[in-house]
């Protein structure tokens, strides 16, 4: 099977058993990573956050944000531009938000766009090593190298449910490797490619 087509096979096979989780569990489960972030994720203050709204049954960050935001972190989300482009842009309390697409919402456009230093980023499956599926379109993976191309190298935080792990994600020569990632068994850090 080709490496995209791995991915594909691999990608709804995690999503299904993500979506099976008992949404009430999932409710717990984000309140008690957002205490694993307090205890584990230390932010400078003004530090810049980016995390993302959950969509389907994603992992519900917002708790896990609202706990960075106590300590000092200035947040941002995803705002999509085009087919290919996501900024990131800040999350303000009582600004207005707009409809993303993919039934997620972010900061209107008046918002200011920000270059985030640490990512929480969303994830269809990962695997032992920190190699991550996302949902397809590549919107991080050109965000992160977006970054790095400007001389920035971001704390890349992999968010999802011990469910989503998988034995191997085939490797692809534009896959950005996530060091860190948090589920509901705690923080786990990934060795990186030496």
């Amino acid at each position: 099977m080709q490496s995209r087509s791995l991915k594909k096979h691999l990608r709804i096979e995690a999503l299904a058993r993500r979506d099976a989780l008992d949404e009430f569990w999932r409710v717990e489960i984000a309140l008690e990573m957002a205490e694993t972030a307090r205890d584990h994720l230390a932010v400078e203050p003004g530090q810049i956050v980016s995390g993302f709204w959950p969509m389907r049954s994603e992992v519900d960050v917002r708790p896990l944000m609202f706990a960075l935001r106590e300590q000092g972190a200035r947040l941002c989300l995803p705002a999509i531009l085009d087919k290919t482009t996501i900024v990131f842009r800040e999350l303000v309390r009582g600004a207005p938000m707009v409809e993303m697409g993919f039934g997620t919402v972010g900061p209107h456009e008046e918002a200011e766009v920000l270059d985030p230093t640490v990512m929480l980023v969303p994830l269809a499956a990962f695997d032992a090593r920190g190699h991550r599926i996302g949902y397809g379109a590549g919107y991080y993976d050109r965000a992160i190298a977006k970054l790095i191309d400007k001389g920035q190298a971001p704390r890349l935080i992999g968010i999802a449910f011990d469910c989503q792990e998988v034995a191997l994600v085939p490797d692809e020569d534009h896959d950005v490797v996530i060091a860190e990632i948090l589920t509901e068994s705690g923080l786990r850090r990934f060795a990186p490619k030496l």
